[in-house]
């Protein structure tokens, strides 16, 4: 698949994607399904064999869904699944490479340093991402020599069925490298959106703010959680309340997001963390996941 613009995007073939949790196995899945070779790389084989089921499972009911014989349904899932190599090491995963696209969890010295490895070993011309939900792309990129082919790709899970894809640039990010991701972007059947490097770029910026004000509401006695989430739901026409979205989301994931902020900016109250949270946190309260948190999701 090739990509042609007035500023001489490179062509992206190849896309090596670091990190084979839930958003990894996810943008491999709609990078192959586009007709792009993918490499996954992981250094836990457990999880890029678990990827793999994932993604064959996750194709073989998308298949079910399209028009066509059982033939070419299977053939669909079995080409998609043959575009998809996998690797345990970074280094050889990168080395042809058009786009890379890191999906390592929010740490940000283990970015950094999968970064300055996937530099040294990717082609001069390889463009490099991060698909970070909340950190900025200037403090994962200070181990970066070339910035200039360094953006953000914030995809939204669950991949396959998320239409969003968030673009983000950096004050270094050259046009070229913008225009290729936003090209990528529509090429795999997303609608792109693009944001300059400020925290938690449009969507969590906005989302996780209103999650801890809805919190603290609560927290004032203002209004009770099914009050909100009804509120919410009926008077803002919201598909969930934000206790019922936070506890979707993972309360532990909520209060990282906030904390990251806070740290970097401990004078913006917007960023002020809750003591509710922090206390179902410390609890193992998490949300669905623990099947608890603001409320319970235990079957009597």
């Amino acid at each position: 698949m090739m990509f042609t613009t007035k500023c001489a995007m490179q062509n992206i073939r190849n896309v090596a994607v670091v990190g084979s949790g839930l958003m990894g196995s996810g943008i491999a899945q709609v990078s192959a399904s586009s007709g792009l070779n993918v490499i996954l790389t992981d250094v836990k084989q457990d999880s890029i064999d678990n990827a793999m089921k994932s993604i064959h499972k996750s194709l073989t009911r998308i298949s079910k869904k399209q028009s066509g014989s059982d033939k070419e349904k299977a053939d669909y899932v079995t080409l998609t699944m043959s575009r998809i190599k996998t690797s345990n090491n970074v280094s050889t995963a990168v080395t042809d490479a058009d786009l890379v696209i890191e999906a390592a969890i929010e740490n940000i010295d283990l970015k950094r340093g999968l970064f300055a490895q996937i530099e040294q070993s990717a082609k001069k011309d390889a463009i490099l991402t991060t698909n970070t939900s909340s950190l900025c792309l200037e403090d994962i990129a200070k181990g970066i020599d070339d910035k200039t082919r360094f953006g953000g790709l914030h995809f939204f899970n669950p991949v396959p069925m998320m239409k969003l894809l968030e673009v983000i640039r950096s004050d270094q990010t050259s046009d070229e490298t913008y225009a290729t991701l936003i090209k990528y972007g529509k090429a795999i059947g997303k609608t792109t959106v693009s944001c300059k490097d400020t925290p938690g770029f449009i969507v969590n910026r906005l989302l996780i703010p209103f999650l801890f004000e809805a919190v603290r509401m609560y927290e004032r006695e203002d209004a009770s959680m099914t009050d909100i989430d009804a509120a919410m739901r009926l008077g803002a026409s919201h598909p969930m309340g934000p206790f019922e979205l936070a506890d979707y989301v993972g309360l532990d994931t909520c209060k990282f997001i906030m904390d990251g902020w806070a740290t970097k900016y401990p004078d913006n109250p917007t960023f002020a963390p809750s003591p509710l949270i922090d206390a179902l946190v410390s609890e193992g309260k998490l949300g669905r996941k623990t099947k608890e948190g603001f409320y319970s999701y235990k079957k009597n």
